[in-house]
């Protein structure tokens, strides 16, 4: 279940760059470190190494992965990073079932507008921490119109936790009417 955290849009942004450059140096020391190898060991002297060079850089991206994902993703240099991706995940499988949300919003279902008004913070969220206000400026009237229908239906507007329930609930709900 993941849920929204209030995090400062600026530090983010810091802690994100500071990540991808140290992603970015890693891959590149690995890719040339395994690029040289694979030509010293398979490559002739003067010939054509182009395969064996781009190998190399596969394995290196490769390694590269694997050591983000096993060794940096739980540590706290990539913190922010990883809220990111998470956050950008859970907003993926809102939108992924968006047209069920919608039409179970139109019916009234609770599970629905809590699923919209979740993913509406999220995506609020996710723009302020992008730098991105003009794409959340365009969608401040269907935002506005939403809290007023939860409002109105006396639903709980702070819906910062993506419940898997509604998603199951929204696709059911869907296919059923």
């Amino acid at each position: 279940m993941f849920e929204i955290t209030p995090i400062d849009p600026e530090h983010y942004r810091q802690q994100t760059r500071r990540s991808t450059l140290l992603i970015a140096v890693i891959f590149l020391t690995l890719a040339m470190l395994c690029a040289t190898a694979s030509t010293q060991l398979f490559g002739t002297p003067g010939g054509d190494n182009f395969r064996w060079n781009l190998l190399g850089v596969l394995a290196g991206l490769g390694l590269t992965v694997a050591l983000v994902r096993l060794q940096l993703w739980s540590r706290p240099l990539m913190t922010a990073a990883a809220y990111g991706w998470r956050l950008k995940r859970s907003l993926m499988r809102v939108t992924n079932v968006m047209h069920h949300v919608k039409a179970g919003v139109a019916q009234g279902d609770a599970s629905a507008m809590k699923l919209l008004r979740f993913y509406h913070l999220g995506l609020t969220q996710m723009h302020q921490l992008d730098g991105n206000s003009s794409e959340l400026s365009q969608m401040v009237r269907e935002i506005d119109a939403h809290r007023e229908a939860m409002q109105a239906q006396g639903l709980e507007l702070e819906q910062n936790r993506l419940d898997p329930a509604w998603l199951e609930r929204v696709k059911g709900f869907a296919a059923t009417r």
